[in-house]
C-alpha cells in the first residue's frame, strides 16, 4: 500500500455490482420481446435518454418518447416490469464490497448514471442500502458521468479526501474522469483483478494482503 489509507469505497452500479440497468443489449432484448422496431427505438433513445438519466423526466415520459409514440398492444407497466425483471446481481462483487466494509470500517457510496425508477427498484430488489451509505445517482443530482461534478458532489456528500477514495468503474472514460480529481480509480474488468487492485490500495480481505 502506498499513500494515504483508504476511508471510502465508491463504486459504479451497472457493470460492477449489478447488470446494466438499460443498456444497448437490454434495449434490443426489450424491442424483440415486444415486437418494437429496434433501430427506431435506439434513435429515439439517444435523443432523449440524457434527459431521463439526468432526472429531468420520469420513466413513463421517457417511454412515451421512445416506445409509445404510436399505439401499442401492450402497456407502460408491461414494459417497465420486463425491464426491471432483467436485472441480475454479481454476488461475488457485492460480497467483496460487504466484506471490505466490515473489515476496514470504510464508507461505501454508489456513483451511477441511472434513472430514478430503475435505481429505486434495484436498491430494494438487491438490498443495496444494507451496505451502501450514499447513493450519488445522476437522476438524483442532475449530473452524469463523465461530468466531473458528479464526483465532486459524491466527495462533498461523503466528506471524503479524493486521495483516500477507491473507485470501481467498468468504463475507462469514467475511470479517467474520477482519476483527474485525485481519486484512486480502478478499471473493473473482473473480480480477481479488482480485488487485487483494492488490496494494493490497502483494502485486502485478510491480513495476508489477499
Amino acid at each position: 500500500m502506498t499513500g494515504k489509507p483508504i476511508t471510502h469505497l465508491f463504486t459504479d452500479l451497472g457493470g460492477v455490482l449489478l447488470t446494466n440497468g438499460w443498456d444497448r443489449e437490454l434495449r434490443h432484448r426489450t424491442a424483440e420481446h415486444f415486437g418494437i422496431d429496434s433501430a427506431a427505438m435506439d434513435e429515439r433513445h439517444h435523443l432523449t435518454y440524457d434527459t431521463y438519466e439526468s432526472g429531468k423526466m420520469g420513466l413513463a415520459a421517457y417511454l412515451d418518447r421512445v416506445v409509445f409514440y404510436q399505439p401499442r398492444a401492450f402497456s407502460h407497466d408491461d414494459v417497465i416490469a420486463f425491464i426491471l425483471g432483467q436485472a441480475r446481481a454479481f454476488p461475488e462483487m457485492i460480497d467483496l464490497v460487504r466484506r471490505l466494509k466490515a473489515r476496514h470500517g470504510i464508507k461505501v457510496a454508489v456513483v451511477s448514471n441511472e434513472g430514478r425508477e430503475l435505481t429505486a427498484d434495484r436498491i430494494r430488489r438487491f438490498q443495496l442500502d444494507d451496505f451502501v451509505d450514499f447513493f450519488i445517482v445522476s437522476s438524483y443530482v442532475h449530473f452524469r458521468k463523465p461530468d466531473e461534478d458528479i464526483f465532486r458532489v459524491a466527495l462533498d456528500i461523503a466528506q471524503a479526501d479524493p486521495q483516500r477514495v477507491a473507485y470501481i468503474e467498468d468504463r475507462p472514460m469514467f475511470v479517467e474522469a474520477a482519476a483527474s480529481l485525485g481519486i484512486q480509480a480502478i478499471w473493473h474488468r473482473g473480480y480477481e483483478s479488482t480485488r487485487g487492485r483494492l488490496a494494493d490500495l490497502g483494502l485486502a480481505l485478510d491480513a495476508g494482503g489477499a
